[in-house]
């Protein structure tokens, strides 16, 4: 049985009206950031954890989402004691500046007495009760992630402002417990594709107050960042409409043409 060439023509107008919404769709969708998030609740100031499962399930769906040779800072490099300015290592990412805060710390075991410690080897940043920011160049990043310790324990979350050029183009609050028992830890990733950064401030809703120690931090550029993220580009969007009112043109005639 032949099928109507009408019927098929709206079929195939419909099909590719369709992809081409899911197109745009999706390319809509990828305009927010993809963040990842997990914490592990402290067992007091004085106990380290030595194991973080909630935290490193976090860091490994982070890296999941990126190519293999990306670099990570684990501040070992630097001296115990070792103050800002800090150029840091991501290999393959240009340079990076860690500007304010305090200084690195450096401890074999336990904690600093107040909930900090390393997560990797034996030294972390510790900002103190100073604001302090990260600084890319020459060309922005579209990934980063860090570990956090002892975050929350007096009220305080972490605020992360992302600029482009001077310009802000994100803030970000991370969902840690407030007013938990110290010695915690988290991770916390961001990948924003759409709006790359070259500066990351950290913030603190309870500055002066609460401090935290960090490790860890992972830096990504976009071409390390898994293809299976970039969005399709609106020139393919327009393509497939393009071609879609291609074919459904040269469908109408062939059908004019049979009825004729």
């Amino acid at each position: 049985m032949k099928l109507p060439v009408k019927w098929l023509l709206w079929q195939f107008v419909a099909f590719g009206g369709t992809f081409a919404l899911l197109l745009a769709s999706a390319s809509a969708a990828s305009a927010q950031p993809l963040t990842f998030f997990g914490e592990d609740l402290g067992l007091g100031e004085m106990t380290r954890l030595t194991v973080h499962p909630n935290a490193d399930a976090a860091r490994n769906a982070f890296l999941a989402n990126l190519l293999t040779g990306v670099g990570t800072e684990n501040f070992e490099g630097f001296a115990d004691g070792a103050t800002t300015p800090l150029a840091l290592n991501f290999p393959g990412d240009g340079t990076a500046t860690l500007l304010g805060g305090q200084s690195i710390v450096s401890l074999s075991s336990g904690t600093d007495g107040l909930g900090r410690f390393p997560i990797s080897g034996t030294n972390y940043f510790f900002p103190g009760l100073q604001a302090f920011a990260i600084a890319f160049s020459p060309t922005p990043v579209a990934a980063f992630g860090f570990y956090g310790t002892d975050i929350g324990d007096f009220g305080g979350q972490i605020t992360l402002t992302l600029f482009r050029d001077g310009i802000v183009t994100r803030t970000l609050t991370i969902p840690s417990t407030i007013n938990a028992e110290g010695g915690g830890v988290v991770y916390f990733g961001v990948i924003d594709i759409e709006q790359p950064f070259n500066r990351v401030e950290f913030g603190n809703t309870a500055q002066g107050v609460d401090v935290f120690g960090f490790d860890d931090m992972t830096v990504a550029s976009i071409n390390q960042v898994s293809p299976n993220l970039i969005p399709a580009p609106p020139s393919l969007v327009l393509g497939t409409i393009g071609f879609t009112g291609l074919a459904w043109y040269r469908l109408r005639r062939r059908s004019k043409q049979i009825a004729g």
